[in-house]
């Protein structure tokens, strides 16, 4: 017998998806231990190894692979928590991390701080050299330099070094160089150049993009080396990968080296399995909307295809490589409520996280949290909560709210819940336009696919603002991310600048470049026994000239190398994409080339999702009672309860009601009603 297991590490929990050859799939969750979060992976593992019966040395050592997704590379940002860090760069470039393309997040704000210093600028030296745009050496680079600046930041304990060096992304041989010299002295320390992290044009991207490479690997690293060592000491053999930001899995030998890579690790994961699941039940245009303890993530997929961005920013910081385009903010069920200095209610983005968690766990939290209203308003169960492991003390959730809500606004205490309900809501709606609406893009035109363990919670009134008419919830959502991560092929994404305008480009000079991203990216996928096919998808990045914003373009070519006819088809693609982007297209201007892309995809064997026949359309069987839920505008209602274990394929539910599933409520709203499809995915239809 032989197991797959994808495991994702969540601020608040563990959720873990196993399956063994015979497509039998178990799920759950348990709580995320911060400070050690190997301890709730093998948490989730000794729950597997504990439903199929057996210990957890047979578990390990019958798995492969294990696919893991992570917060390390996250919470590393958010806390500001990462190595301690130096930058060599160029004589007189040591600020443009500072400077930062003259960018201000709020203009009009005299009293925005500056981005907390990841790298102080005591640590960050220049060196003489200098290469030109033509990749020429106009400057030898000084070693001297090189060795005198690296003595100074080894004199100041640093752990990790970013080297970013102009033009290093025409030529690289005086970044390597320095890479050399720093090993020579000191093999210990972690480098990281921007040739191998960003080979991309623009200065400040660049350095900001390698910086954070610098600053969050090193932490990523000894979490992977310290959760492999516990892994094999239990009998582990198999293979051990992570989750990364692009949505597709690398080796822990790749990921160890490139911590941006995985800075959303965690939420990509969900991305990946909504877009399997939503094209499953048909639709092929979706909005995700993941809600967790902490954090809600939502991402924009057109015709089965996620949004991708390189215009990323994590605490302040800029991150450049291509990463699914999902928008985070901090409203999930750990959001703790307040107020204000003036009086009024807010929600997030501080949370309760795991320890001590909302004030209904039971934990030691006293202040109220979206959770704690959820419950008071009766959408979630006191006992039935993670499948009946875990009580919610639903008095110390309506203590919290009185205490720190209701009483110093004089209102009650279902007052006081409703409007948290509504603020972080509203909070969420606004997330979810700006994937959509901000974006040209009409959100009626979408399903809303909501997972995490809040996310059928309040996905039912979310869409009654946006107009979406149809939802989706799978019976796996509160596990969803971990879905993902099992189900997630290999993939390599590779850039590198090519700037030419589009009359004279040299074809030979660009197939080249293909070609050698073609190699690169085939020497990092290595191992190719678990890949069954190969997919490459190749893009170009192309602006008008003039412009400071690319758009991302297919190339229109089915053979490995581009002729004319196949370069200017691809021309022709970025005058229409251009106009749906941007509402207007001037296929009479001149246009430019600045970048090449390549995206190499190794799928592996997939996994099987059985459809399963309709039955009776009466869900009387599986309704197991009835309490008193909160619907606006109405007021508690008395509310059909059912056993999501109990529904069957074709059963159809009729709002207001609840359906209780093992680890999430899916809360089916006046005015709409519910069905189970054959993939197991409840879909929910909105009248107008």
């Amino acid at each position: 017998m032989g197991y797959r297991i994808g495991i994702d590490v969540g601020g608040t929990f563990t959720d873990f998806v196993a399956v063994n050859t015979d497509q039998q799939m178990y799920s759950g969750k348990t709580p995320t231990i911060a400070t050690d979060e190997a301890a709730s992976v093998f948490g989730g593992l000794e729950q597997i190894a504990a439903h199929f019966g057996i210990s957890l040395q047979t578990l390990l050592a019958e798995t492969d692979p294990i696919v893991l997704g992570t917060t390390v590379v996250t919470n590393t940002m958010l806390e500001f928590a990462g190595a301690n860090i130096g930058l060599i760069t160029t004589k007189g470039f040591r600020d443009v991390i500072e400077l930062r393309r003259g960018y201000k997040e709020s203009l009009f704000d005299i009293r925005l701080p500056p981005p907390h210093p990841i790298v102080e600028r005591g640590k960050r030296l220049g060196v003489t050299e200098r290469i030109d745009a033509s990749g020429q050496i106009v400057t030898p680079l000084d070693e001297p330099e090189v060795y005198t600046a690296l003595e100074r930041l080894r004199g100041v304990g640093v752990e990790a070094i970013a080297v970013c060096l102009l033009f290093s992304f025409v030529n690289p041989v005086h970044e390597r160089r320095v890479r050399d010299i720093i090993h020579e002295v000191d093999p210990a320390l972690f480098v990281t150049l921007s040739s191998d992290v960003l080979p991309q044009v623009r200065e400040f991207e660049r350095v900001s993009t390698t910086v954070v490479n610098a600053y969050t690997s090193p932490k990523l690293r000894a979490y992977l080396e310290q959760l492999s060592v516990r892994l094999e000491a239990q009998g582990f053999r198999g293979g051990l990968f992570l989750m990364q930001s692009n949505g597709g899995m690398m080796d822990i030998g790749f990921a160890r080296e490139h911590g941006v890579d995985a800075v959303l690790s965690g939420p990509s994961g969900g991305v990946v399995a909504a877009t399997f699941l939503g094209e499953q039940s048909g639709y092929k245009n979706i909005i995700t909307a993941d809600m967790g303890g902490t954090s809600y993530d939502v991402c924009l997929i057109k015709d089965s295809a996620p949004e991708v961005g390189v215009d990323n920013w994590i605490s302040r910081y800029r991150v450049a490589i291509p990463l699914i385009d999902i928008h985070t903010i901090g409203a999930g069920g750990g959001s703790i409520a307040w107020l204000d200095d003036a009086g009024a209610l807010r929600v997030g983005p501080r949370s309760a996280g795991a320890q001590p968690g909302p004030a209904c766990y039971g934990r030691g939290g006293t202040e109220p949290t979206v959770t704690d209203a959820d419950l008071v308003l009766g959408y979630l169960d006191s006992g039935s909560f993670l499948d009946g492991q875990m009580e919610l003390d639903r008095h110390a959730a309506h203590q919290a709210i009185q205490h720190h809500i209701a009483e110093p606004m004089n209102i009650s205490v279902e007052e006081a819940a409703s409007g948290i309900f509504d603020i972080a809501n509203n909070s969420m709606i606004n997330a979810i336009r700006y994937v959509s609406v901000a974006r040209g893009r009409d959100p009626r035109d979408f399903a809303l696919l909501a997972f995490g363990g809040a996310g059928p919670v309040h996905a039912g009134t979310q869409v009654r603002d946006l107009g979406i008419r149809t939802i989706l919830v799978p019976k796996n959502a509160s596990v969803l991310s971990a879905l993902g991560n099992l189900i997630a092929n290999f993939k390599v994404s590779k850039v590198q600048s090519f700037i030419a305008k589009s009359d004279r480009v040299d074809l030979e000079e660009l197939n080249g470049v293909l070609a050698r991203l073609h190699q690169e990216a085939e020497a990092l996928l290595g191992d190719r026994s678990r890949i069954r096919e190969m997919l490459v998808h190749r893009f170009l990045d192309i602006r008008y000239e003039g412009q400071v914003q690319e758009v991302i373009v297919p190339i229109q070519a089915r053979t490995r190398r581009l002729s004319e006819v196949s370069l200017s088809q691809t021309l022709e693609e970025f005058h229409e994409l251009h106009e749906q982007i941007y509402k207007f297209q001037r296929p009479e201007q001149s246009v430019e080339i600045v970048s090449v892309r390549l995206d190499m995809i190794g799928v592996r064997a997939p996994l099987h999702f059985e459809s399963h026949p309709f039955e009776d359309e009466d869900a009387g069987h599986a309704r197991k009672g009835r309490r008193p839920v909160y619907f606006e505008p109405y007021g508690f209602v008395e509310t059909d309860i059912y056993d999501g274990e109990r529904v069957r394929p074709g059963n159809l539910i009729t709002g207001p009601a609840i359906i209780e599933e093992a680890n999430t409520s899916v809360v089916i709203y006046p005015n709409q009603e519910a069905m189970l499809d054959q993939f197991l995915t409840y879909v929910i239809q909105v009248a107008k």
